[in-house]
């Protein structure tokens, strides 16, 4: 082909596939359905024959699809892209019309997402990213209605240069973990499932309301409820088991629907994480953008021995409304050595396996002073929770005998936590990476490249200042921002600061000094 040939081809205006007005149409009746029952509901109370209530009904369905068909339609025709050697270019708008572009070297991450009605269309959602951010906004662009094979297609044409990019050796093509159906044991580890019942519930509700049925307020659902209250040593186990089988149902649904078919693997100069089992999401990131990992562990999954993986990124866009798990996750709940070897093995194994894995060994301990940071605060809450019982108790009397075993509760869980935190402070400086671990209810180890660490946030309260205490944050451009070592020595969190990164402290503290 002749240099104008190409050129030609260059400037072709591609449009999305010409099923999108129907998927756009099938999406509409989760919209479509509610409107043909309020409907109905108009229709029955003004005393209508049931003819034209069903007419009524069917008419405002019809009409909320046909009106995403003919949005569809107008989508289609004035949606244009296209793919030249130097950038990737959208056209946009009915009324407004808008034309953007993403230089094709500064590609970083391509998310490629299909539900199930695009998937039984054969289309696919592709959206790419830069990983920066121009007034606010997100420099993304969305191309919402490509064929499967020509998504999958653009992404690899798009991530094509990443590898050119990429001098590193690094095991191309290979998986780093795959689904073991056995992990869903960890699904049930999670808050959630405490409180599934009562979401359930109130799901249940809403949906009932939309279609004007009052159940709760029934003459039955009354006396159920005296009976609950008439009988509590029978109804309480009863519905608190009834609510923990709803959430353990619904957590083992949840984790079969994300994590379905999952797959982490990488490509030449790229991660890509696949998943899903109805919605399939397939997310591919440049591993010039990753800064580190986080091995995070709640502590009803670290206590059944369970960790996750998330990265440190530039550039990962937050996740959206129907998305359970955030865009940085790497890993579903899986056994804390199979975390700790994931992690490993997407920052090439850098930092020492065996100080991700958390052992109190592997860390440095931070001082004794930082238990009393976390012991005091816990022991003054509990006081004042007697204190305020107590208080109420002489103004009003009504606080029962047995209501005093609540402060000596909270005691010993107050008490064992704050302990638990302490134990979890830990930090290292190994050859590539800045290791630092906090957190109780949610202990997280993070691995931050320091050549990512952009600067250092140096901060000491008024009670940190009486223990010499100070919490040293390592900022970044990737991530949550800053990562901090919490409540270390003075002098040692200042020396670690230096020495993580040569250089870019001494200035200062040389200024102080003097």
């Amino acid at each position: 082909m002749s240099t104008r040939q190409e050129a030609a081809v260059e400037v072709v205006w591609s449009a999305l596939h010409r099923r999108v007005p129907l998927a756009t149409a099938v999406l509409s009746l989760a919209v479509a359905a509610p409107a043909g029952i309020g409907a109905t509901r108009i229709l029955l109370g003004m005393d209508v024959p049931y003819a034209l209530v069903a007419a009524g009904a069917a008419g405002a369905v019809l009409l909320v699809v046909v009106a995403a068909y003919v949005h569809g339609v107008a989508r289609l025709r004035t949606t244009r892209f296209r793919l030249t050697a130097d950038r990737l270019e959208l056209r946009v708008g009915i009324l407004t019309r808008q034309h953007r572009a993403i230089p094709r070297d500064r590609v970083r991450s391509v998310d490629v997402k299909a539900d199930v009605v695009r998937r039984a269309l054969g289309l696919a959602v592709v959206k790419v990213g830069t990983g920066e951010h121009t007034s606010g906004e997100s420099a993304e662009l969305t191309l919402n209605g490509l064929a499967a094979a020509e998504a999958e297609s653009l992404r690899r044409t798009l991530l094509s240069g990443v590898a050119a990019r990429e001098s590193a050796q690094e095991d191309g093509g290979q998986a780093i973990a795959g689904l073991r159906w056995q992990w869903v044991r960890y699904a049930p580890l999670s808050i959630w499932v405490f409180v599934g019942g009562a979401v359930a519930i109130g799901a249940i509700k809403k949906v009932l309301d939309v279609f004007g049925l009052d159940v709760f307020g029934t003459s039955m659902a009354k006396a159920a409820w005296e009976w609950l209250i008439a009988n509590p040593w029978i109804s309480v186990p009863v519905v608190v088991t009834g609510s923990l089988l709803v959430g353990l149902v619904g957590a083992v649904g949840l984790f079969a629907e994300t994590w379905g078919g999952y797959r982490l693997e990488r490509e030449a100069g790229t991660l890509r994480v696949r998943r899903g089992l109805l919605t399939r999401r397939s997310l591919t990131l440049e591993t010039g953008r990753l800064r580190g990992v986080v091995v995070a562990e709640p502590l009803l999954l670290r206590l059944g021995g369970g960790a996750k993986v998330r990265a440190v990124a530039v550039g990962l866009r937050k996740a959206e409304g129907d998305e359970s798990e955030g865009v940085s996750a790497l890993t579903p709940p899986m056994p804390r050595a199979e975390a700790v070897r994931v992690a490993s093995r997407v920052l090439h194994a850098s930092p020492s396996p065996v100080a991700m894995a958390g052992g109190l060994d592997d860390l440095r301990p931070h001082p004794k002073a930082a238990r009393s940071r976390r012991v005091r605060p816990a022991l003054a809450t509990v006081a004042a929770l007697a204190a305020a019982m107590a208080v109420a108790d002489l103004l009003t009397g009504w606080i029962p005998a047995a209501a005093w075993a609540l402060p000596l509760i909270a005691l010993l869980v107050a008490s064992a936590l704050a302990l638990d935190a302490y134990r979890g402070l830990g930090h290292r400086l190994t050859g590539s990476h800045l290791l630092t671990r906090a957190g109780s209810a949610l202990r997280t180890t993070v691995a931050l490249d320091r050549s990512g660490i952009v600067g250092w946030r140096i901060r000491q309260s008024f009670f940190q200042r009486r223990l010499g205490l100070i919490t040293v944050a390592a900022t970044t451009a990737a991530g949550d921002g800053h990562y901090d070592v919490l409540d270390v020595d003075a002098s040692e969190g200042l020396d670690l600061a230096a020495q993580a990164v040569p250089g870019l402290l001494e200035p200062f503290l040389l200024r102080r000094e003097s």
